[in-house]
């Protein structure tokens, strides 16, 4: 069986390798990189690393080095064909035929590359020859320097329908119309497919020349003009740029991805160094899975235009059933009637960074663009924008991915729709309150409401896992604003069940707000004494003793009230939170998978964002006592 050079570079590309290492070996985050123990020699200090972005791994003690076939020969003892059947199998790839012509293939393959480099090498000297001078003002007019130009490669293909054509007739018609290089017409004598154009090289991830791009100099259509599809170029599954890009992505931390060529070289001589463009067409899945490789949120910047937020838009629904945990897009809106190219030129790089910090979530563009589609003035139409929310939604693979995006738009109709005091009204007066709702962030990002209790949270509050200063503070906090006791009964009668003082507390703080809606601090007092708990309730209220607003006497009611809820939903948020890590860490000990790594990353951040958020209540609080 003869396995081609494109065959076996599009099995590696498809393989996640650290995924594939991380089957036998505990790998651990470090940086962009995954570092081990080799499992090639015997060492206690981890010099063992695995580069995803470049599909190796290697051993800087004993120097074991290779790609995904290489791990499957030398570490599981598989025969080189044996590993390249299991990696295609696992990769949905089906293995070559078993012929000759897979050789012939092969050895054509070759020679395309080498025309294609040879293409690219006379396009160069024609653009800084006599030919070339109109392509070199318009580079200059655009503001593209030689150093720029020369780092991507830019050529110029002069208007002649045979010059490139006799430069490479070594390779023969056929080889040169099969790289898209002639064209060929029926009876007729193959011609030079690019003719008077700026000619821009598309490279692979290895950074040889597979296709070309090129841009009309003066009038003429198509203004752009691509590669056709050849055994080398598969416009679906290239990004331009993406061998330089990776690179610059792994030390900015986040990819971008722009509409044209021209974007991303000016991108890059502003400093941009980690765009990539797709090559004509909307964004594919086999382009966002490359991206996604790359940062767990790539930054889409189309153009300002109608056209290139209609891009975008699509990018949006095609990734929606591709989701993950932690996986997403974000967008970057562009002024009205500029591209990236022309922001950098006329307002600078700084201007262009502002934007880049201040993304907009994949959810509030699908948010956005669904409320401007139509009118929502009539019960039919809101119908009807519940009704493309909720299928957008369904159209999420993942199960929890797509739980969320549900209760956030739901969250966003009842709040876009002024339906959360009609809510609040209506369930006070029946018993059990509206939870509290979501909010934005310091940045106007939408964080979604705490999840609501459930047998399990009971089950970890039964077990002591409340914080003992917390839920004193809250318990605190509703005696001296016990109307709170209606909004969060859900939340808090789960608590009734903590064991201990706390638990026994909580209970009757609830019955005694079932007992009479209408209560004031000092009713819930008198109510407490009967039931015991008197020197328990006064000793709370001591004002020095807890340092939130909540539990002080002479706080603002609207800080105190807000100060409160919030403390109450890291209060319910924390045991799971705690327990759900405590979990993730032990799978990570005993199998050292990626997923389990990626969870336990995001669990402790979400456990540094509770704390985070407590601490921003308490110093907010010392400091306003202490003026």
């Amino acid at each position: 069986m003869s396995l081609t050079p494109q065959f076996l570079d599009e099995l590696r590309a498809r393989t996640l390798l650290s995924g594939l290492v991380a089957k036998t070996v505990k790998l651990q985050k470090a940086g962009r990189e995954f570092r081990a123990c080799c499992p090639f020699h015997q060492e206690k200090t981890p010099s063992f690393y695995v580069n995803d972005d470049k599909g190796f791994y290697h051993c800087f003690g004993c120097s074991a080095h290779g790609d995904a076939i290489r791990w499957m020969t030398d570490q599981r003892g598989l025969p080189f064909i044996d590993a390249v059947k299991e990696l295609a199998q696992a990769a949905g790839m089906e293995m070559p035929e078993q012929d000759r012509r897979s050789a012939e293939k092969a050895e054509r393959a070759k020679g395309l590359h080498e025309a294609m480099a040879d293409a690219a090498t006379w396009f160069v000297e024609k653009l800084n020859g006599i030919e070339g001078a109109e392509a070199r003002n318009v580079l200059k007019r655009r503001g593209v320097t030689e150093d720029v130009a020369r780092s991507f490669g830019l050529g110029f293909a002069p208007d002649s329908r045979g010059k490139l054509k006799e430069a490479l007739k070594g390779y023969g018609d056929a080889m040169l119309v099969e790289a898209g290089m002639l064209i060929q017409v029926e009876e007729k004598e193959p011609y030079d497919r690019f003719r008077g154009r700026l000619m821009i090289p598309i490279r692979d991830v290895r950074g040889r020349t597979i296709a070309f791009g090129g841009r009309i100099i003066g009038d003429g259509e198509p203004k752009y003009l691509n590669s056709p599809e050849t055994p080398l170029f598969d416009k679906g599954r290239t990004l331009y740029n993406l061998d330089r890009a990776q690179a610059a992505a792994r030390k900015s931390g986040r990819i971008i991805a722009v509409e044209g060529y021209m974007d991303v070289i000016a991108l890059a001589q502003a400093g941009f160094g980690e765009a990539v463009a797709p090559l004509g067409t909307a964004l594919t899945e086999h382009q966002l899975e490359r991206l996604w490789r790359i940062a767990e949120v790539p930054l889409l910047c189309f153009d300002g235009d109608s056209a290139g937020q209609k891009a975008a838009l699509r990018a949006a629904h095609r990734a929606l059933p591709m989701l993950q945990p932690g996986r997403s897009l974000a967008f970057v809106t562009l002024p009205e009637g500029l591209d990236p190219d022309d922001l950098v030129r006329t307002k600078g790089a700084n201007a262009f960074e502002a934007l880049l910090k201040a993304p907009q979530p994949l959810v509030d563009r699908l948010w956005q663009s669904e409320v401007a589609a139509e009118p929502l003035d009539t019960p039919e139409q809101r119908a009807g924008l519940k009704r493309r929310l909720t299928e957008l939604a369904g159209s999420i693979a993942e199960p929890n991915v797509k739980h969320e995006y549900l209760a956030e738009f739901r969250e966003r109709l009842d709040t876009h729709f002024g339906r959360g005091p009609r809510a609040y009204e209506a369930r006070t007066q029946r018993g059990p309150a509206a939870p509290a709702r979501g909010k934005r962030d310091k940045r106007g990002n939408w964080q979604p409401p705490e999840a609501m209790p459930g047998a399990t949270m009971r089950g970890l509050v039964a077990s002591g896992g409340l914080d003992p200063i917390l839920a004193r503070a809250v318990l605190a906090g509703l005696i001296r604003h016990p109307a709170e006791i209606a909004r969060h009964m859900e939340v808090l009668g789960s608590l009734r069940s903590a064991s201990g003082a706390l638990g026994k507390l909580f209970e009757a703080v609830i019955d005694v707000a079932l007992e009479d809606r209408q209560l004031d601090s000092g009713k819930v007092l008198t109510i407490l004494a009967r039931s015991g708990f008197d020197s328990v309730a006064s000793d709370l209220l001591r004002a020095d003793t807890l340092p939130f607003s909540f539990t002080r006497n002479q706080a603002d009611e609207a800080r105190a009230r807000e100060d409160l809820n919030e403390a109450i939903a890291v209060m319910v948020a924390q045991p799971a939170v705690d327990a759900a890590l405590a979990e993730a860490t032990a799978v990570l000990v005993r199998d050292g998978s990626e997923e389990a790594f990626t969870r336990q990353v995001a669990l402790s951040r979400k456990r540094q964002e509770l704390q985070a958020r407590l601490a921003n209540l308490m110093l907010a609080d010392e400091e306003e006592f202490d003026d």
